[in-house]
């Protein structure tokens, strides 16, 4: 059960418990700031016009350059896509 919720994926990602957290929380800061830009656009839609966008931009960016870096090679084990 501990290894199911702090190892398996963090392991499958090809990260450490600390570094996955690390990331995580990077991720969750963005989201955080994104959200409240958001909100500001609601409230005077001419402020904060891409910072929402933005942030899923370089979020997705972030994600997908670090899935492809760090993605274990077909002998390695790695399933092909």
């Amino acid at each position: 059960m501990i290894k199911r919720l702090f190892i398996d994926h963090p392991a499958a990602v090809n990260e450490s418990y600390l570094e996955h957290m690390g990331v995580a929380a990077s991720f969750g800061a963005a989201m955080l700031l994104g959200a409240l830009g958001c909100f500001v656009h609601a409230v005077v839609p001419g402020l904060c016009v891409k910072t929402g966008s933005g942030v899923v931009t370089d979020l997705h960016r972030r994600m997908v350059t670090h899935r492809a870096k760090n993605a274990p090679s077909i002998e390695q084990g790695g399933a092909s896509v």
